[in-house]
């Protein structure tokens, strides 16, 4: 069961995430839920390795605003730079983003 606590151990900005949920706990715990089987990032990963970046890049951007509303420092900043990557198109090797995504992916999995 995630908790504020096992969330600031991960590197959440729990009080900004609290903040952005009008300072109730039981509310932004509750977004969670709908983290619990996300395959988003699965689906963005399938999308770089097929060089779709219109589609990696639209997965991304909504990764984006889900991370970032929730405070997930450690996924919103790979997420946020990918994202800008993807948008200007920037040709470069995204495998060390897309492994700390995973990496990060993994691990909120397992508070979930």
């Amino acid at each position: 069961m995630i908790t504020l606590d096992s969330l600031r151990a991960y590197g959440a900005n729990v009080e900004e995430g609290l903040h952005r949920c009008m300072n109730m706990e039981a509310f932004y715990l509750k977004l969670f839920d709908s983290l619990k089987g996300d395959t988003r990032v699965d689906d963005l990963q399938a999308a770089m390795a097929e060089k779709d970046l219109d589609k990696a890049f639209e997965i991304a951007h909504a990764l984006k605003g889900i991370y970032g509303n929730l405070s997930l420092t450690p996924l919103y900043e790979p997420i946020q730079e990918i994202t800008e990557l993807l948008r200007a198109r920037t040709d470069t090797d995204y495998g060390p983003l897309m492994a700390q995504i995973l990496e990060q992916k993994q691990k909120l999995d397992e508070l979930l």
